[in-house]
Formats: structure tokens, sequence, C-alpha cells
């Protein structure tokens, strides 16, 4: 499909009218994306409309990978590739249990387990459109699980996972306004609030987490810099030792909680 050069600034320009700030970028991947001018018009005027880009594409890249995506689905953001980073460098030589909690469309799952050289992945969304889109993403790598939190998960996995990783929604609820639209209006709520202080998702995962770690195994969570501290905390008051690291480059914080080894 050949797209004229006045066709394609008219583009650009309702794009950025629109707020998009990288428009000439977004401008080519619609282009690139649409099979005829028909759906290129219906997919640029959804993305004026506010929809994330991810979303009208079918796809977000993540860690070197396509991750598919549909409408309904929280997008995975570039600073959570600091949160598989650490997960992989925190992850045994050998095989590795690994399970990823709130996984959304799989993204970090999958970017874990596809860089380490054997091991188990398990994941769990409690949002149904969100396991399909993992399940595809995942294929053949592991185990996609549709509950809340670790109900789902298979009894012999208790005491045995050696990397549990966890992108919890941490947004505090009366912050969930001042998010940008196209993840207010257009991504599930449930992947976004984390309760009134932010955290209430994550004393979820963090109070069960240690019935299923195996000794010295490590429990990987996202957060802002700026909840840290308590989720740090919140980490030490169910025995774990925390530690807190920061990625200026990725405006990215995680903080690694280690099970003791009794």
């Amino acid at each position: 499909m050949r797209v004229s050069q006045i066709h394609r600034f008219d583009i650009v320009t309702r794009l950025r009218d629109s707020g998009c700030v990288f428009a000439e970028d977004e401008a080519e991947l619609l282009i690139s994306t649409a099979l005829s001018m028909d759906e290129l018009a219906h997919m640029v005027n959804r993305r004026v409309a506010g929809l994330p880009l991810e979303s009208i594409l079918g796809w977000a890249e993540f860690y070197g990978s396509r991750i598919m995506i549909e409408q309904g689905v929280f997008v995975p953001r570039r600073r959570t590739e600091f949160l598989v980073q650490q997960a992989i460098t925190e992850a045994r030589p050998a095989s590795n249990i690994i399970v990823d909690l709130c996984c959304g469309s799989g993204a970090i799952g999958k970017a874990v387990i596809s860089s380490l050289e054997q091991g188990d992945l398990y994941a769990v969304d409690i949002n149904p459109i969100a396991v399909r889109c993992a399940r595809y993403n995942v294929a053949n790598k592991g185990t996609v699980f549709q509950g809340d939190l670790y109900e789902p998960l298979p009894s012999m996995l208790r005491g045995c996972v050696d990397i549990l990783v966890a992108n919890a929604p941490y947004v505090p609820t009366d912050a969930i306004e001042m998010m940008p639209q196209e993840a207010r209006l257009y991504e599930p709520i449930v992947a976004l609030d984390g309760g009134k202080d932010g955290l209430e998702v994550q004393r979820r995962v963090v109070a069960e987490a240690p019935l299923w770690l195996a000794p010295g195994g490590k429990l990987l969570m996202e957060t802002s810099q700026r909840q840290s501290v308590e989720t740090a905390e919140l980490f030490s008051n169910h025995g774990f030792i925390p530690r807190v690291v920061h990625s200026d480059e990725m405006d990215a914080t995680i903080v690694i909680g280690t099970k003791p080894i009794l």
C-alpha cells in the first residue's frame, strides 16, 4: 500500500495534535501495518481517540520480542524490562521454576524463561482477555492459568518456586484519574488500581509468597520509587531479606526479596 507524502504529513499532524509525542514514529507503524487505506484511516481515528498504539497494532515490542496485545489488556511498559533483567540475574544457573503473577499479556514470563537455558514457567492472571493473550505469547514455553493470584496454581509448586515475579498494580486509586487517557480509559482497571495506598495487591502477593518459594527463592516486584520504602518494609515484615534496585535510565524501581535458607 502506497501512501503519498501529503497523506503521511496529514496523519502525523493529526497524531501530533491529539497529543502523540512520537507522532512520526507512530505514523510509520500505522502505515506499515495497515493493509488498505480504509484500514489505515480507521487505525488513525482510533489512535486520535486515545486508544493505546499497541492495542491498535495488535502487538507491543518488549525485551526484543513482539508480544500479541488485544484491546482490554495491560500494555507492557518498557521500564518493566528492568524487572526482567533483575529476574534473569537472580535466577539459578541450573533449571528454575518461574511464577509470573498478574502476568497480563505474558510478556515478563516469556522474556525470563526465554533467556534461561532451562526451567518451567507458570503464569496467572484474573483477566480472561489477558489469559488468552498470555497463552498465545507463552505458547510452549509455559502454562497460563486464569484466577486470583496463587489460587489456580498447582499445589505441587508450594515450597518449590525459585523466581516469583509480580508486576502487581501499584497505582493508588485516587491517582488513576491523573494517568494518561490511553491507560485510564482503555486499559483494565484491575491492572492499574492498587487500592487506597497502591499497596493492597502487593500485600496479598507478599503475604503468601513464603508458602510458594523454595528456601533461597526470590520475589521480585515492580513498584514506584516513592513507594519502594513501604514495599521493602512489607517484604521484611513477612520474613524476606529485601533489596531495592533502581534504574534512572529506565525510570524503574524493583524490590527483590530473598527467602532465608533456615
